[in-house]
């Protein structure tokens, strides 16, 4: 591993087909947007190398399908992974009725019981909004997990969700220190408090214990 790299994460990108999934992904990876982009069929998976709080962290993020008959890799696409981000489409409610059903599948597959859970809200750009800010945090705070709205497409959200991921993950150490303990000593630059917001993000994002 790379001696400047704190450790590799393991993240999911979870939720119903045309939530916007791939698009999150794609706007964090490549800083791109293709309204026109395909469904995924299996999974796809990419890396990133990213600075939270002082500390550069490897990325491994895996997009899966959300169509049931093209999911075909469920209890190894969730193995190890120390975050998760469950995506709903804020105008299609039918999407948010089913983050239960996605999380209850991520609870059960998990193989690390104190997992971070982000919930995000995509595609605020759209007029035709069916899911309010307000319903979104609190089925967040029930499920003690954080919570951000996004648009793929404005870019609104997209960065700030993984680096509330990543700086929640890192405050819990017992996700990760264990990949790393055998490099020596590491010391991490202590995380904010729970409320914090970057700069850039307030207004979108509600950190939640």
């Amino acid at each position: 591993m790379d001696p400047d790299i704190l450790s590799t994460f393991k993240i999911l990108i979870i939720g119903e087909s045309s939530v916007g999934k791939t698009s999150l992904l794609l706007r964090f990876i490549n800083d791109s947007f293709d309204s026109n982009v395909s469904a995924t069929i299996g999974v796809d998976f990419k890396t990133k190398k990213v600075t939270v709080d002082g500390n550069t962290v490897k990325l491994a993020i895996w997009d899966t399908a959300g169509v049931e008959r093209f999911r075909t890799l469920t209890p190894s696409y969730y193995r190890n992974a120390q975050g998760a981000i469950v995506v709903y489409d804020v105008c299609r409610r039918e999407t948010f009725n089913k983050m239960q059903t996605w999380l209850d599948e991520l609870d059960t597959y998990t193989t690390k019981r104190n997992i971070v859970k982000m919930i995000v809200g995509n595609k605020i750009d759209q007029d035709s909004r069916q899911v309010t800010r307000e319903e979104g945090i609190k089925f967040a705070k029930r499920h003690a997990a954080l919570y951000i709205e996004s648009s793929a497409k404005t870019r609104d959200g997209v960065e700030c969700a993984f680096e509330e991921l990543v700086q929640k993950i890192i405050q819990t150490p017992g996700l990760w220190e264990a990949s790393v303990n055998q490099t020596g000593t590491i010391s991490i630059t202590q995380g904010n408090d729970a409320g914090y917001l970057p700069k850039s993000c307030t207004g979108w994002s509600c950190s939640l214990n």
